[in-house]
């Protein structure tokens, strides 16, 4: 058996003004062919699931393309025509296969396209035809749309959040297109939809918990494959944004449908569970500077470059500096301005800056700042975290200020803070420190919360806020809860 394997990745937060350009991509991977093998061998993410899983069973697999770019704006209109052209080409490069193998996200747009996934997916089938098995991998916060349902035969979801199960569906994904190459397996599927968003919502707490839970229930019953909660990514401004639940089962729609429904009525009882509990940076830096254990993390949700936004936002970092702290750090702000500036100036310098503020004027106003230079890196390390461990991160041109009691990190290309690693990097120990502040919603979890006493998500203006009345959207079908007072799914 021989099969096929593909990534393209991306979540746009088309609230963002920064396009997402071909450049973006190429900054994380742009790899054809054999590079994609290589590239992801031994890495705990989509594709290295789905090579292990092939290598465990004798199935030989191919690689076609491998691309991912950081959330940020619209895909520009040349970049999605390159992302199509290369998957394509590296499909029909494999030559003969017997199955399909794609990892895409579920929440990509592009100029004039709204379902990034859809339209890749129908490009696909108008090449190889619809008697070839394709399964889809998706990220959780896909926005799931009918077509991308026509187009696959099994579309498989990541059920936790942090995402540290996209290795396990890679793994699954090879094993359900061996079932369907040898006929043990005929997949039905069913997508059932809520007018509804929530925010990000960590799985290892209620309500997304509970709703998991009932998710792997199903999945215990006689002839079901796969049921998956899908949160949706609320900051994409299409007409199908929303939550839904895709359930698969083996030639039986209607078992496919029960379950679907069953746990969208679920989540429909539980909608103002998701509400959240919001702090300014103050109200948290206040409840942290309190704390009798430590390390305390507080998360700033709003700017988390996870979900899209700029990573050179100041809120948070203004109110540490402003608040008499001691063993505090802040890892990391975007600004390749004042790294390179450090950099010319050296260790032990002492330099005045403006840091961060200067994508947009949502997330805050730069700090006129006066800092020490306490150390320089080249912001490269490994990832450690459950999430994607394994994987190479190049942060460029990276440095370690000191200001008002705060160890600051600032890098040249920006992220969600995943794992300790770029502390580390920059000889910062997280858990002697009292308080520990980084960019992320939740992705940070998988390896904080093991070694922190507390955690504390702060929210202030930002493209990644919870507070969705924040949002001018245009296009998103109405009514949707909470934006609207729904009281029916």
């Amino acid at each position: 058996m021989r099969i096929v394997i593909a990534e393209v990745m991306h979540e746009t937060n088309t609230f963002s003004n920064v396009p997402t350009t071909r450049e973006l991509f190429e900054l994380w991977e742009w790899a054809r062919g054999d590079a994609t093998i290589a590239n992801h061998r031994g890495v705990r993410d989509f594709l290295g699931g789905m090579i292990d899983a092939a290598d465990q069973r004798g199935i030989e697999v191919v690689g076609a393309f491998s691309t991912g770019a950081y959330p940020a704006g619209t895909i520009t209109k040349e970049t999605y025509d390159a992302l199509q052209d290369e998957l394509l080409s590296g499909i029909a490069a494999a030559g003969k296969v017997d199955a399909i193998c794609l990892a895409l996200h579920g929440a990509g747009v592009a100029e004039g396209i709204d379902d990034l996934e859809g339209t890749l997916l129908k490009a696909v089938r108008e090449q190889v035809g619809y008697e070839l098995p394709l399964i889809v991998t998706l990220d959780l916060h896909g926005n799931i749309t009918d077509v991308m349902v026509q187009e696959a035969d099994i579309l498989l979801g990541v059920h936790l959040y942090p995402h540290t199960d996209c290795y396990e569906r890679g793994l699954e994904a090879v094993e359900l297109a061996e079932r369907m190459v040898k006929g043990t397996l005929v997949p039905r599927m069913h997508r059932a939809t809520l007018p509804l968003i929530v925010p990000t919502s960590t799985t290892n707490l209620s309500p997304a918990k509970d709703i998991n839970e009932a998710c792997y229930k199903w999945e215990q019953e006689p002839g079901m494959v796969d049921c998956a909660f899908f949160h949706g990514f609320p900051y994409t401004d299409i007409p199908e944004l929303g939550v839904t639940v895709i359930a698969v089962a083996n030639d039986d729609a209607e078992l496919a449908k029960r379950a679907a429904e069953s746990v969208a009525d679920l989540i429909w009882a539980k909608r103002e569970e998701f509400a959240p509990d919001v702090l300014s940076p103050k109200e948290g830096l206040a409840l942290a500077k309190e704390a009798t254990t430590f390390p305390v993390v507080i998360n700033e949700t709003s700017d988390n470059p996870g979900g899209g936004t700029p990573g050179d936002g100041t809120y948070l970092l203004r109110a540490m500096l402003e608040a008499d702290l001691q063993d505090a750090c802040f890892g990391f702000i975007y600004d390749p301005e004042v790294a390179a500036l450090a950099h010319e100036k050296g260790v032990g310098s002492t330099i005045e800056v403006q840091l961060g503020g200067k994508t947009d004027q949502l997330h805050g106003e730069p700090i006129a700042l006066t800092a020490y230079v306490k150390a320089l890196t080249d912001g490269k390390f490994i990832t450690s975290s459950p999430m994607g461990k394994g994987s190479p991160v190049n942060l460029g041109k990276s440095v370690r200020l000191q200001a008002n009691g705060v160890d600051i990190l600032v890098c040249s290309v920006k992220t969600q803070v995943l794992d300790e690693q770029v502390f580390l990097l920059h000889g910062i120990d997280v858990t002697a420190y009292k308080i520990v502040a980084l960019k992320s919603s939740q992705h940070f979890r998988a390896s904080f919360e093991p070694i922190s006493a507390q955690i504390i998500t702060v929210d202030s203006p930002g493209l990644t806020t919870l507070l969705f009345s924040a949002f001018d959207y245009k296009r998103l079908n109405r009514p949707k809860y909470p934006l609207d007072p729904v009281t029916e799914r």
